[in-house]
């Protein structure tokens, strides 16, 4: 009897250790979501031909309900936007394959941008410069609006980073 009673309860707490560890697929809308995490840096010099090569590294997170983010052609589906002035640089993210039974997927994405000349610039928003040393001071400072859009053409909401400092120098 008492084997028997063992038995049971050890059957009893294996069932439930089992169902405990199976987890749900996650339940993502099927709209991507984003977040910002962060820069690589705080302050980077514009992009001018005497300027120092150098990167910018725009991290955010992501998720999305039914796991369909890059894209196997040519479609640029990351949308940098300009605080400042609205310019919109667009960037590829690589074909996500579906893995899995479940559909929902979540991760990280960096965007690396090369200050190299007008892919990171000081910006006179008066007179219409850009790229040129001091304009409009020392130093301009901009956030952007991130964006991107799945293979089903669902864009995810806008998402604003922190202030990045330029020096305009």
């Amino acid at each position: 009897m008492k084997t028997t009673t063992t038995l049971y309860i050890g059957f009893i707490l294996m069932t439930g250790l089992f169902f405990a560890t199976c987890t749900q697929p996650p339940d993502y809308p099927k709209e991507p979501f984003i977040d910002f995490i962060g820069f690589s840096q705080s302050t980077i010099a514009q992009g001018t031909p005497n300027a120092p090569l150098d990167t910018l590294a725009v991290n955010f997170s992501f998720t999305d309900g039914d796991g369909d983010l890059g894209s196997d052609t040519d479609s640029l589906d990351v949308f940098l936007t300009d605080s400042r002035d609205g310019f919109v640089t667009n960037f590829k993210l690589p074909f996500i394959p579906k893995q899995g039974g479940g559909s929902g997927i979540s991760g990280d994405i960096t965007v690396k941008i090369i200050n190299k000349p007008f892919n990171i610039c000081c910006a006179n928003l008066a007179t219409g410069e850009a790229c040129k040393p001091n304009v409009p001071g020392p130093t301009d400072t901009l956030s952007y609006f991130i964006q991107i859009r799945d293979r089903a053409g669902n864009l995810s909401n806008k998402t604003r980073t922190g202030t990045l400092t330029l020096l305009c120098n």
